[in-house]
């Protein structure tokens, strides 16, 4: 679980406002962030970036703000984000700090903080960091002005620890991989992790440079992949995100499998029929079809509001391991602290090895329900919440579906849209309820 603040065309959006993209905010923020950490009289942070151009300005200009405050920086370079979360745990830092707009194209940029244990920042020190960036900036005296340096064999630390999260007699040899690395940062990552394990790798998505990444590859874009997947007769496909923390899976027939599909295998084969008091965390958009395979092995499932915060909240609140979104982006908490697309995929392959079974068949145990979703812009979402019009028709709609189904308005965090999503077992009768709905908000919207 992170704390996000996405760059974009317009300024970075955080809890107090939109903050114009500039060097010298970026210089602002780690000067603020580095005057509340060496208040407490810590100071190692460490930094890493994805693939992006940005990444280059921003990395600087957070350096010079930190080490102006006091506080000594350990340069990373590309690294997924998850590799982040867990070396600032390995070097004993006291936070994180990775420049990346994960699955986003190249225009935008972002920031994503790590406390010391490689999970989300507590509220109180996230506070006064937006209380610092309101204050005159200054820099502590020459004598104390902090050092940077960057840690070389990075890299390889994290290779190893992914390595270690699988069991030890664990062999791929003989297994045919493709890897889309989507041009981000787990470009020279993931295909050692992989060939390492035995496995014979096939890669795409490797050459990032500055400008390309998720641009028509990775787990945004994974028909690049499916083609490779069939072309090559691989086993199996693995795309990940911009930043690493997502995952997406094609098997050897070239179908996808998704997060939701992912986390139905990583379930059976982590808690199977011994799950004790764990259960397994998803999402209002996770398919219904996770819930009734889920229920069918007697695993509780809870859904959470979207996004990684509430699903690890979920997690922590409960004490399970185990949660995801069906974008891809899944939290093993046995193995990690935060979400991991190699380390997921590391755990579905391991279920393919002990349960002797394809990706094909694994995923088969699950049917997924037919989901439709149509966006619709809108300006003010207490009108939509407010209206009897929209509400009429997703009772109606609630109603033709029965128990076989269910509706779901979303107002979008990051876009002036809602959501329109309608699940069921019949394709055309989702389809076009979804429409109606759809329809129904446009009009009451536009009204």
């Amino acid at each position: 679980m992170v704390s996000k603040k996405y760059f974009g065309t317009d300024g970075i959006r955080g809890e107090v406002g939109i903050y114009p993209i500039t060097p010298d905010f970026m210089l602002k923020l780690g000067w603020a962030t580095g005057k509340v950490f060496a208040n407490k009289g810590i100071g190692k942070i460490l930094i890493g970036k994805d693939t992006r151009i940005s990444g280059y300005m921003f990395e600087s200009s957070l350096e010079a703000g930190l080490t102006s405050a006091g506080v000594d920086v350990n340069l990373l370079g590309p690294m997924p984000t998850p590799a982040v979360a867990y070396l600032t745990r390995t070097f004993q830092a006291q936070a994180g700090i990775v420049i990346s707009a994960s699955h986003n194209s190249y225009q935008d940029n972002g920031i994503k903080f790590f406390s010391g244990d490689g999970t989300k920042l507590a509220d109180e020190i996230e506070n006064a960091i937006e209380e610092a960036m309101q204050g005159e900036l200054t820099t502590v005296d020459s004598s104390a002005i902090g050092k940077a340096s960057r840690i070389v064999d990075a890299s390889g630390r994290y290779i190893e620890f992914c390595k270690s999260t699988v069991p030890g007699n664990l062999s791929l040899k003989g297994l045919s991989i493709v890897l889309d690395c989507a041009n981000g940062a787990t470009y020279h990552i993931a295909p050692n992790v992989f060939r390492e394990l035995g496995a014979t790798v096939t890669t795409i998505g490797t050459d990032p440079d500055g400008l390309n990444i998720n641009r028509e590859c990775g787990s945004t874009h994974p028909e690049k992949l499916v083609a490779k997947v069939l072309e090559e007769k691989a086993d199996l496909g693995i795309a990940f995100d911009g930043d690493g923390d997502r995952v997406i899976m094609a098997d050897h027939t070239g179908e996808l499998v998704d997060g939701d599909e992912l986390l139905y295998i990583i379930a059976r084969y982590k808690l199977g029929k011994n799950h004790k008091d764990q259960g397994i965390v998803g999402t209002l958009m996770s398919n219904l079809g996770l819930e009734i395979a889920l229920n069918e092995m007697d695993i509780p499932f809870r859904r959470t509001k979207v996004g990684d915060r509430y699903v690890m909240s979920e997690l922590l609140t409960r004490q399970w391991l185990f949660g995801g979104e069906s974008s891809g982006h899944i939290i093993c908490l046995d193995s990690t602290s935060t979400g991991d697309g190699i380390i997921s995929a590391l755990q579905v392959i391991s279920a393919m090895q002990v349960l002797g079974k394809s990706l094909n068949e694994l995923k088969s145990g699950m049917t997924k329900f037919p989901q439709t979703m149509i966006n619709v812009r809108i300006k003010d979402r207490q009108a939509l919440e407010d209206n009897k019009a929209i509400k009429a028709s997703v009772s109606k709609a609630e109603a033709e579906l029965g128990k076989t189904g269910r509706v779901l308005l979303r107002p979008s965090g990051t876009e002036p849209v809602v959501r329109v999503m309608v699940e069921g077992e019949d394709e055309d009768q989702v389809s076009k309820l979804a429409q109606d709905i759809a329809a129904v908000v446009t009009a009451e919207m536009k009204a």
